[in-house]
């Protein structure tokens, strides 16, 4: 483990950064200030996580290594995935996706965990499986399990297609697979849930709504009498209070003021929390604009540009090679869902003060690089 901690050191870390942190996050070069969020990259569960990937290609030489997905959402830290020799299965795999693996293989289950069907297929073939799930995560299946043992439905807070959230419902169901979900986006679908618990309403058109985000033979008619809410453990904490508080109300009126119907427990990641508050106290400097780096399907990352753009303007980029020129940026817009091209986005003012962050699978290497291209769009060094 020595020798891949050196490895993944070599690649991930930054000197550069470590020294801005520990002068108190901020790098004044020229006419141009950068300040860093006092939170942000890598977690211990992603250092986790990519540890135990290196350490798998460093045991198993003699064995084909694949990996469930991505191990996280970041697209540099994938591709040396790739560079290790390590193949890829689909997100989801169907039995097709698996039917060519052999005892032998190696499989590795990625840092947002993988659904129970898909773990037991690939116990099925015999194969070694790495497990680098991240403890945040099964805290989360611990409770939903719970819920589904005493029959009552997890309402999850989350994205139906993430992966973290796939693996959770799979929980959800129990061991017996009689347990009960259903998954809402935000508050906007929580109200659905919430207007039917108390006014009843259509069940055909509850499922229509919740297609793909409730569990088999969920009937809203029965199986929203007890509820307790649990996440995705990278939204926005603020969000999943206001939905718990939105269905405790409704249950509370529903049962003549009673809540004993209802239960909640905090289950956001302490490393999503950590970051999202070192947001809002880095917001709080004045600052020109915010430089939010990270994989664009990273959850924890894109709450942080969502916060972000509530208050400046805010600039969602994979790495470095997104800054193409002063005058021009990649970058991924929140509300279209995908990556465009924006023109005239560096400030042309002597003075300038940017703001970065990163969410929780962003290496600093990539914020070195991030910062040092954005000081030479600047006509500054940082030698």
């Amino acid at each position: 483990m020595a020798h891949v901690h050196a490895q993944v050191e070599k690649h991930y870390r930054s000197e550069l950064v470590e020294k801005i942190r520990a002068q108190g996050g901020v790098l004044q070069v020229g006419n141009t200030t950068i300040r860093l969020a006092k939170e942000f990259g890598f977690c211990y569960g992603v250092e986790r996580a990519i540890d135990l990937a290196y350490a798998a290609g460093k045991v198993f030489t003699d064995r084909r290594i694949f990996l469930l997905g991505e191990i996280i959402h970041n697209p540099d830290v994938n591709a040396q995935m790739d560079a290790l020799g390590i193949q890829h299965l689909a997100a989801h795999p169907s039995d097709a996706d698996l039917k060519n693996l052999k005892g032998d293989d190696v499989v590795i289950v990625p840092a947002f965990g993988a659904e129970v069907s898909v773990i037991d297929a690939v116990k099925a073939h015999g194969c070694q499986i790495v497990d680098t799930t991240c403890g945040d995560v099964m805290s989360v299946w611990k409770r939903v399990r719970q819920n589904a043992t005493e029959r009552v439905t997890s309402i999850i807070h989350g994205k139906a297609s993430h992966e973290e959230t796939r693996a959770t419902a799979s929980r959800a169901l129990g061991g017996d697979g009689l347990g009960h979900f259903v998954i809402v986006l935000d508050l906007k679908e929580s109200q659905k849930v919430a207007d039917f618990m108390v006014n009843g309403g259509d069940p055909a058109e509850f499922l229509a709504a919740f297609r793909g985000a409730v569990s088999p033979g969920f009937d809203p008619s029965h199986h929203l009498q007890r509820i307790g809410v649990a996440n995705q453990t990278t939204m926005l904490r603020s969000e999943t209070e206001a939905i718990q508080n939105l269905l405790r109300e409704a249950v509370a009126k529903r049962d003549g003021g009673s809540t004993a119907n209802f239960r909640y427990f905090d289950t956001i990641c302490g490393a999503t929390q950590d970051r999202q508050d070192a947001l809002f106290q880095l917001l709080n400097e004045s600052l020109d604009m915010l430089m939010v780096v990270g994989g664009y399907n990273s959850s924890n990352t894109t709450h942080l540009a969502e916060i972000g753009s509530e208050k400046l303007p805010t600039w969602f980029i994979r790495n470095a090679d997104c800054l193409t020129s002063s005058n021009e940026i990649r970058h991924f817009d929140l509300h279209a869902k995908k990556e465009i091209v924006s023109k005239d986005w560096l400030p042309d003012r002597k003075f300038l003060t940017i703001g970065i962050t990163a969410g929780a699978s962003c290496p600093n290497s990539l914020i070195e690089d991030t910062l040092r291209r954005l000081l030479e769009l600047r006509g500054e060094s940082v030698a």
